[in-house]
């Protein structure tokens, strides 16, 4: 297993690990925010046991990519993304995004990776596409005074922040009879703080203010879409549901009762149902 780093068109360091036989089908997956490519530890493992070859990187800003100032927003990360997938080579890949990663996906093979070939199929998990935050185009949104909440909570205490939305509803934590982990609120609360303040603070704005619309219509790679209907950071019926309507070859699956990070707390059922779409 190696881990490296490759530098961007505008001198950005991104770390990316690489895992697995290099003449294996690529799987790739973009992490959600404000985390790390350890969130995908239960996946990598899981898809590496299937013999396929897993890469995943961290975002500009988070965890041990380089803590810019500037770039905080979808087009950066698809462009940072894009470099490393073109250091690296790799064709016929699925790419997976969990949230703010779905977006980043979306954005990804919109705009590069149908183009050069290089992605054979995509896949959104509780994904933030096509616009969180409500507008005149967007009545069943999220009002901006959320998000406006997110960023003063953050810079007030982001460790309290981020340890608030952990340990409630980012994993559905905070509801009944709920099976709570500490570890993994830790790991949550660890991956968040190994980035930098700045990339969360403007990352809010990337990820409730994008309007993907136009990415989802354009993407013709067979696409996966996924969440769950307890989803209490991202809504599914403005998430999931549009997504299933704008992307041209999508295959929806909505699962009762999960959350929003369901890929960690309900990984069995989830791993099982994404080698079945990349195997179809």
């Amino acid at each position: 297993m190696t881990t490296s780093f490759v530098t961007t068109k505008d001198g950005v360091e991104i770390f990316f690990k690489d895992w697995g036989p290099k003449d294996a089908q690529p799987i790739v997956f973009h992490h959600g925010w404000p985390l790390s490519s350890d969130d995908w530890d239960a996946q990598m493992l899981f898809f590496i046991s299937k013999g396929y070859r897993v890469v995943a990187h961290d975002r500009r800003g988070h965890g041990r990519s380089a803590q810019v100032n500037e770039g905080h927003d979808m087009d950066h990360y698809a462009a940072d993304a894009a470099a490393v997938f073109e250091h690296l080579d790799l064709r016929n890949a699925v790419h997976i995004g969990h949230s703010t990663g779905g977006g980043e996906v979306a954005r990804y093979v919109a705009k590069y990776g149908q183009q050069q070939g290089r992605v054979a199929k995509a896949i959104l998990v509780s994904a933030v596409p096509p616009l969180m935050v409500k507008t005149a185009g967007n009545p069943d949104g999220t009002p901006i005074e959320v998000f406006d909440g997110f960023r003063n909570a953050l810079a007030a205490n982001r460790a309290q922040f981020f340890l608030d939305v952990a340990s409630g509803p980012f994993y559905g934590f905070n509801r009944e009879g709920a099976k709570v982990s500490q570890g993994v609120i830790n790991n949550w609360w660890r991956q968040g703080m190994m980035g930098s303040a700045k990339a969360h603070y403007d990352g809010i704005k990337a990820f409730s203010e994008t309007d993907q619309t136009e990415d989802l219509k354009v993407i013709t790679v067979p696409t996966l879409v996924t969440q769950g209907d307890d989803d209490q950071i991202v809504p599914y019926k403005d998430a999931v549901e549009l997504q299933a309507k704008l992307l041209k070859n999508s295959t929806l699956k909505i699962y009762r009762g999960f959350p929003h990070g369901m890929l960690t707390t309900h990984a069995d059922a989830i791993n099982s149902d994404l080698l079945a779409f990349i195997e179809a």
